[in-house]
């Protein structure tokens, strides 16, 4: 049976695309450049920030971006305009964790990206047993051994859990490393098409649906 329920944190449990790419070019336009289009942030979509940051926009002052990027973020989460949870969400949450499922939160964000959803008061403090993000593994997505890490340190084997994630790079790490898969199809980014012929367990429209699917991938065992 399915023991842990990892999930992706990006356009799987949250939408976050969009309101990245309007937050990124608030603070490109402070900086006096020219704002990237909606292409180029879709196709980098996934990668790290400050890697991506330098495709979306050639040339870009790093240091500067960085020193913008923090505040920015603030205020965007604060007005609830990015890493709004909806509450269908959080109490599909509630269900897995009724259903005896340990939840766990894997992204490829750094602790300053999501420093207040770490907050000992975010609704999702009570809800995630552990949250594993770049700044505290060794490994990370698409690397399948950022898998590895989180199972040893909870004694789950990977036949034992399944990955809910968005991106083709998600399915591959999470087969790699011997999960279930699950891809979430919310964002409208990709289609099942984009994912091939990778051995995806299920595709779901939406993130509470998860709860049918793991009930599903129990009968299954």
């Amino acid at each position: 049976m399915i023991e842990a329920v990892v999930v992706d944190l990006d356009d799987t449990l949250c939408l976050t695309e969009a309101a990245c790419f309007e937050m990124e070019n608030e603070i490109l336009v402070k900086m006096g450049r020219e704002p990237m289009v909606r292409d180029i942030h879709v196709s980098t979509w996934g990668k790290p920030l400050y890697e991506a940051i330098l495709q979306r926009s050639p040339g870009v002052d790093l240091d500067e971006f960085k020193k913008l990027y923090v505040p920015t973020i603030n205020e965007y989460t604060q007005a609830g305009k990015l890493d709004a949870i909806p509450q269908e969400n959080l109490e599909a949450l509630d269900q897995l964790i009724a259903l005896g499922k340990f939840v766990m939160i894997l992204t490829s964000r750094t602790h300053e990206e999501l420093h207040h959803l770490l907050e000992p008061d975010h609704l999702l403090a009570e809800r995630v047993k552990a949250f594993y993000y770049r700044d505290n593994m060794q490994f990370h997505k698409p690397d399948p051994r950022a898998f590895d890490e989180l199972l040893r340190d909870h004694s789950i084997s990977a036949s034992n859990a399944v990955y809910i994630g968005d991106s083709v790079s998600d399915a591959v790490a999470a087969k790699e490393a011997g999960l279930h898969f699950v891809a979430s199809l919310e964002s409208k980014l990709r289609t099942t098409s984009d994912f091939g012929h990778l051995p995806v367990d299920a595709f779901i429209d939406t993130f509470p649906e998860v709860v049918e699917v793991v009930q599903e991938l129990d009968k299954a065992a």
